[in-house]
């Protein structure tokens, strides 16, 4: 071959290329970002609608229908989910994979425009964001102590500990979960207001008149100008009571402080935190596209040692999450997992070579291979993450394999008394196309997972370049580094009773394998003499494959279970519970987490995150963050410290509360859509289907996603008695607004020189009963002047009932059955949902769809069938250029699925299911398990061209190639055990694909050893009956009559 005969002759040309490949690989890996895992950015934007006050059906009628409908024409929108909460609405858009999400945004943006003047006036501006995982918090922490209350942690925590986190490099924001911010209150006094004759309006209208600064023009005088500055702006909150308000009709003015107490105060609260039961304020960090999480944790962990000294002794400041440690761990794991398969696999080589020079020079091309690895990772602007780590960890067992056979060839024709330079020539020559051909088949292999599409293209394309580069470069090395070094670094000729001990008896091994290889002679002649049962032994392995998910005895699920020592615990309470009730409960579910041993420490967040993005305030909402132990140090698994725990959270009154190993969305598994017009139907049926879901084994924390009913206070108008004294339903709206929900009537600068909100709302003492609406004082001009008329006089006040949730899927409504698996797959959970359903039956307009997990597996699962489809296309093109036939490789092919039942079997026992990863091991299969039968194939052929028959070719290939193809396995499986093993925290993540491919590697060498070769047999066997018949039967030309063609050339491009 070219690269082999230039190599040998440029040693130095090929020593110098081989440095550049390792020095700009070491460039790389340093200049590399680290993450955890790769920049995905789905294609989702997240509209969030804040209107205070609104129940969930105004806020569905007037604000997200309105929103949807507008959205609903932009191009390229897949999806669209909405939900309508108290006080919040929430849209969520999700456009096709090709579509630009700057532009989709900017079109969001510019059709809420054109309806926002149809919007109602309360309504505050839409927030637009775009779902990203990166904006995931890297360092979460809390500010705690047992003598502080909310708003002094609030003061410490902002401005004090977030202004100088900001200034650190790659932080992009600083967020303050559970603080309460600091304004000045407004509490209006009903009873002084009625005494005073002077309404709700007439206090906002005052404040919002006379509490201002403005610019008002400037005097222009020959030579200078002066601006002219309105001094209109409230200092104190005791310049605020001297404001007035209204004058009585004697002339006696109304001033804010008759009516109202005014103070230094804060917002209503409507989030909390806790750590470890103590009253807290947290703190969260996202970083800066482009920056490295763990430098950036590096540096807010640096600076906070800073920080901490500048705080009150009786103040901690505890990191909860840090992304940079997790980060680092991962990684190294994966490192590490890495370095130990090159050992295993280097130790392989070692025994099968039994030479210390062979088995560097075989070595020698995983650091290279590796190294260079990294410049194509960094050419592709990929950051070092576990996804590219891993691709390196599983592809050491294949980046050696063209070594091995490539060195093992060399020493074969050595052993034919070959001198060492001819020898590296020739044996490079002989095995080179087959060794190119199964290394393009690898590298055909990955290409399609990197361009099959959606979310799971951004996530596997990292893995599958990372392995396609690495393994091209693997094949670069073996041409090139590996005949030179066997050409001019040959083992000496030692006599075997003069070697060291090891190498004796390693000696006697190889003695006894080559023993082997003669008796697996014979056991290629009987698999030769018994075709029929040779076929029916595959085809029964290839069913029983099948066969094992099928009938549920292998499960499905979209991701491992892992361990990652950490999972939430989401709570809900009543719908109606105040913020108080629900801390109360949060605590409780907390303190029981606490009581495990396994547990380091619990962070309780009350208030509702409203999905995606943005909050939605409901108060009715608390999540729980359990963080474990390290996973060395504990003997339960995560799973059975949760499995525990929601037993126990169950015995809890007057809560609900699931666990959530999503860190992402604390979505549940399961997600059953039904949609359909009516609320109450949709309602009743979902709550027949939830029946169903929980008689369902494994089918655990089942709900409904609507919450239930809320309980309301109602105002119906009398509205002939209110027009007769000149009362309109705005009027009241706009005293009932600010009196209850609060309003924000300007601004006012502390004596901190912060900007802080006025906000007008009624005494706490008011606004806790029914009566207190009642007796709320409206003001009318009556004959003689302004009275005082109590809403109860011309309103009734009731109670009644709303729903708590309204969702929409493509604007209609929907209801969500919602649960998770326990102890179970989930594909054998909705397997058995899916049989009892029709027992539920749908009205005409209602129907069911799937979310959740389900859709999420068979979208990309789809992918992945679809990308293994153009993956053997394109292996079977590459093949039949290799072999100059269309039929050979077929046989070829057969491997793949002769490797399923050893991936069904190695998932059955080790208790895995049939996920993403273990997917995604397959994939890899179908390039790994073609070499074997490529190094078969290709001798037998090679033999028969060179005068053998075709038995004796197909037994002596079996001879020569059983050592390259063992060693090749066994080099595989080494490099695959430390990524099976799943070591360290979410290493079981990772551990299916591993098991995958190193239960189908095994079976698919044993079966190939037998069946491949009986099937190439029967196909050129079938080959060469089809073309004896056409030669037979084809009329013959007159030239050819007098010159016969021979026919073989023709068969062999059958």
């Amino acid at each position: 071959m070219f690269i082999s005969d230039f190599a040998i002759r440029r040693p130095v040309v090929t020593i110098v290329a081989m440095l550049a490949f390792v020095l700009f690989g070491i460039a790389s890996l340093v200049l590399l970002k680290t993450d955890e895992f790769p920049d995905v950015q789905p294609p989702v934007v997240v509209v969030s609608l804040l209107y205070p006050g609104a129940a969930p059906e105004n806020v569905e009628r007037e604000v997200v229908e309105p929103v949807e409908d507008a959205i609903s024409g932009i191009s390229g929108v897949d999806r669209i989910t909405s939900s309508a909460l108290d006080s919040f609405g929430l849209v969520i858009v999700e456009f096709v994979y090709e579509k630009d999400l700057q532009e989709a945004t900017q079109q969001i943006r510019d059709e809420i425009g054109v309806i926002r003047a149809d919007l109602p006036p309360e309504l505050e501006e839409p927030v637009l964001t775009r779902f990203d995982p990166a904006d995931i918090p890297i360092v979460s922490m809390v500010l705690a102590s047992p003598k502080r209350r909310g708003p002094e942690l609030t003061l410490l925590a902002d401005p004090g500990v977030t202004r100088q986190l900001r200034g650190l490099p790659g932080v992009a924001e600083v967020r303050v979960v559970g603080g309460i911010t600091r304004e000045l209150t407004v509490e209006l006094r009903p009873h002084a207001l009625q005494a005073a004759n002077v309404s709700v309006a007439q206090v906002v209208q005052a404040l919002q008149a006379q509490n201002l600064a403005a610019p008002v023009g400037r005097l222009t005088g020959d030579l200078e100008e002066q601006p002219i500055r309105l001094l209109g702006r409230l200092d104190a909150p005791r310049d605020f009571e001297q404001l007035t308000v209204a004058q009585r009709p004697g002339g006696q003015l109304v001033r804010l402080g008759d009516v109202a107490t005014v103070r230094d105060g804060t917002e209503e609260p409507r989030s909390a935190a806790a750590f470890n039961g103590e009253e807290a304020v947290g703190i969260e960090v996202i970083k800066s596209k482009g920056y490295s999480t763990t430098t950036v944790a590096q540096g807010i962990r640096e600076a906070l040692d800073g920080i901490r000294a500048t705080l009150p002794q009786d103040v901690e400041l505890s990191v909860v999450r840090d992304a940079g440690v997790r980060v680092s761990r991962s990684v190294g794991d994966v490192q590490r997992a890495l370095v130990e398969g090159a050992a295993l696999t280097v130790l392989v080589v070692f025994l099968f070579l039994n030479s210390w020079r062979s088995t560097i020079i075989t070595g020698v091309a995983l650091p290279i291979s590796v190294l260079a690895s990294f410049i194509a990772v960094a050419a592709f602007g990929y950051t070092l993450n576990t996804m590219s780590l891993l691709g390196l960890s599983l592809a050491i067992g294949i980046l050696i394999d063209d070594a091995i056979v490539v060195r093992e060839n060399i020493v074969r024709h050595v052993e034919m008394g070959k001198d060492h330079y001819t020898a590296a020539h020739e044996g490079t020559d002989e095995i080179g196309l087959a060794v190119a051909a199964t290394t393009f088949s690898i590298v055909v292999v990955f290409v399609p997972i990197a361009f099959m599409g959606g979310v799971a293209e951004q996530w596997f394309a990292p893995f599958a370049l990372t392995i396609a580069c690495s393994v091209l470069v693997s094949l670069f090395v073996s041409f090139s580094l590996d005949p030179m070094l066997s050409a001019y670094w040959p083992d000496p000729h030692v006599p075997m009773e003069r070697r060291a001990w090891l190498s004796r008896v390693l000696g006697r091994f190889n003695a006894w394998f080559n023993r082997q290889a003669d008796r697996y002679k014979r056991l290629i002649g009987w698999a030769l003499d018994h075709r029929v049962a040779m076929l029916a032994i595959g085809t029964l392995f290839f069913l029983a494959a099948l066969a094992l998910p099928a009938l549920g005895i292998v499960g499905g699920a979209f991701f491992p279970v892992q361990d990652v020592s950490e999972f939430n615990v989401v709570i809900e309470t009543p719908p109606g519970s105040n913020l108080a009730y629900t801390r109360l409960k949060t605590e409780e579910v907390a303190r029981l987490a606490r009581s495990k041993p396994e547990v380091a420490y619990t962070y309780a967040s009350v208030g509702g995150s409203g999905g995606l993005g943005g909050s939605s305030g409901a108060v009715d909402e608390a999540t729980v963050y359990v963080r474990l132990v390290p996973r060395h140090e504990r003997s339960r698994h995560q799973e059975e410290v949760a499995q525990e725990l929601r037993r126990e959270v169950k015995g809890l009154g007057g809560v609900t509360a699931w666990i959530s190993s999503d860190m992402f969305a604390n979505q549940k598994q399961i997600q059953v859509q039904l949609q359909g017009p009516e609320i109450d139907v949709l309602n009743g049926l979902a709550s027949q289907i939830a029946g169903v879901l929980r008689e369902i084994p494994g089918a655990v924390d089942v709900g409904l996603s609507t919450k239930g009913q809320k309980p309301e206070i109602e105002v119906a108008m009398d509205r002939a008695l209110a027009g007769s004294v000149g009362v309109t339903v705005g009027e009241v709206a706009q005293t009932l607004r600010p009196a209850f929900a609060g309003i924000d009537v300007g601004d006012w600068v502390d004596p901190l020189g912060e900007t802080r909100d006025v906000t007008v709302r009624l005494e706490p003492e008011a606004r806790t009963r029914p009566t207190d609406l009642q007796s709320l004082p409206l003001v009318i001009t009556g004959p003689d002047g302004p009275v005082t008329v109590p809403l109860g006089q011309i309103a009734h006040i009731g109670r009644g009932v709303g729903p708590a949730r309204i969702d929409h899927l493509d604007r209609e409504r929907v209801v969500t059955i919602q649960g998770n698996t326990e102890n179970r797959p989930l594909s054998e959970v909705m397997r058995d949902f899916n049989a009892r359903l029709p027992s539920v039956p749908l009205p005409p307009g209602y129907r069911i769809s799937q979310g959740g997990e389900t859709r999420d597996t068979a979208e990309v699962f789809g992918r992945i069938v679809v990308a293994l489809v153009v993956a053997l296309s394109l292996m079977y093109f590459v093949l039949v250029v290799q072999f100059g036939s269309f039929l050979d490789p077929l046989s070829i092919l057969l491997s793949l699925p002769l490797s399923l039942i050893g991936v069904m079997l190695a998932l059955l026992v080790t208790g895995s299911t049939l996920n993403i990863m273990s997917m995604i091991g397959v994939i890899l299969l179908a390039g790994i398990v073609a070499k074997n039968a490529i190094l078969l194939i290709d001798f037998a052929k090679w033999s028969e061209e060179a005068g053998m028959d075709r038995r004796t070719a197909i037994i002596e290939a079996g001879r020569v190639r059983l050592r390259p193809i063992l060693m090749t396995t066994f080099a595989l499986i080494a490099g695959m055990v430390p990524v099976a093993l799943g070591h360290g925290e979410g290493g079981d993540f990772r551990a299916p694909l591993g098991r995958a491919v190193i239960g189908g590697v095994l079976t698919s060498t044993l079966l190939t050893l037998l069946v491949i070769p009986t099937v190439y047999d029967i196909l050129s066997g079938w080959r060469d009956w089809v073309m004896g018949k056409l030669r037979r039967t084809a009329p013959a030309a007159p030239e050819a009559r007098r010159h016969p063609v021979p026919g073989p050339a023709i068969a062999d491009k059958a």
